[in-house]
């Protein structure tokens, strides 16, 4: 059977100030009047039934999770006691899926994707799993077609074509490269040979935990200890214990650069990881300056502007151009959109300064 595995423990700081360590990104609504969160789940909905969905997250979102997904049962929200990357993250789902199902063939994505059409998201899971029903060792990704250079998104090389089914070509992975320089970026786009990475796997739960035994010992053997007492009463302290002591590292680097059987399909949806605050222009209409507003705003000679604040702020903006600006309840942000990257630094500031009611 087909379980899925939403990953929704990331912190969001590229979004402060509306995304908060206690309420960050995915819990946010940041396009089409759902969060994050609720769209992920509601996108799987018709493809696996909610009581073999997990989603796993951190100790600190558990109950702010479990009031925005309800409906999911509550062994199925899987809380992490500390960050440890997406490995080790998806290796505890995977003994828990196992735990229920043996044979199970799992499907792992991020909680903070925007992806549409569903249908078409649906169809291209259902034809993944079937690839690794074919061959239960396989491991499959989806790569997407870039639409630009990015230099923000890592990249999946295809080499020979296995397949093509309709709208999903099946091609085999070369190589997985990290995010590139602007030049590599370029070279990449241009020989129409190389995907965005889009973080999406389908496998077999214990296929993958052979993966992480092989390539991971240390690790395994931390979650294998967790897995043990999975459904008793010793599984918070065991967990707490085995788990704090897992060097973290990524599915990518623990996995998926060393792995021999993994195919990239091609996707046939529409995708984007709405990374940072420029991702709501390309998602959201804009008017006919260019500017893209969420709340009450009046602009003069502004043009190329992102605008958030609540209903009851108003927001004026004079001679702006490609900027920036969020207002919240206790903080504001005006940035640069070619310098968005550095509200990472202002998280970090904050921290610096002690001002974590800010974070």
């Amino acid at each position: 059977m087909l379980y899925a595995v939403v990953m929704a423990g990331g912190a969001g700081t590229r979004f402060w100030p509306a995304s908060r360590a206690a309420y960050p990104k995915q819990l946010l609504d940041l396009v089409g009047g759902k969060t994050m969160i609720n769209a992920t789940v509601d996108r799987l909905r018709h493809l696996i039934p909610l009581e073999r969905v997990f989603v796993l997250t951190n100790v600190g979102l558990k109950t702010a999770i479990e009031r925005q997904v309800p409906e999911l049962p509550g062994r199925s929200i899987l809380a992490e006691p500390c960050k440890r990357d997406t490995a080790p993250c998806i290796g505890l789902s995977a003994f828990h899926i196992v735990h229920h199902d043996p044979d199970a063939t799992m499907i792992v994505l991020p909680s903070d994707h925007v992806i549409h059409p569903d249908e078409q998201f649906q169809a291209a899971v259902r034809y993944a799993a079937s690839l690794v029903d074919e061959r239960p060792e396989r491991l499959v990704t989806f790569g997407i077609r870039p639409t630009y250079p990015a230099e923000s998104f890592g990249y999946i090389e295809r080499a020979e074509v296995l397949s093509r089914d309709g709208a999903s070509s099946v091609y085999s992975v070369k190589q997985f490269h990290e995010k590139p320089r602007a030049d590599v970026a370029r070279q990449y786009f241009d020989s129409g040979e190389y995907y965005w990475n889009s973080g999406i796997f389908v496998w077999k739960a214990a296929r993958i935990l052979e993966e992480l035994s092989e390539h991971e010992p240390q690790m395994y053997a931390h979650l294998a200890d967790i897995s043990e007492v999975i459904g008793t009463d010793r599984y918070e302290e065991v967990l707490g214990k085995e788990f704090s002591a897992i060097d973290g590292k990524s599915i990518d680097y623990a996995v998926m650069e060393h792995a021999n059987d993994i195919v990239v399909v091609e996707a046939p949806f529409e995708w984007d990881d709405v990374g940072s605050w420029r991702a709501i222009s390309r998602l959201s209409s804009s008017d006919d300056e260019d500017n893209t507003v969420s709340g009450k705003h009046i602009g003069v000679n502004t043009t190329g502007t992102i605008i958030r604040s609540n209903p009851d702020h108003l927001v004026v903006t004079v001679g702006m151009k490609d900027c920036i600006v969020v207002h919240t309840a206790d903080a504001t942000l005006v940035a640069n959109k070619q310098d968005e990257e550095s509200v990472r630094r202002v998280v970090e500031l904050l921290k610096e300064k002690g001002w974590t009611e800010y974070l």
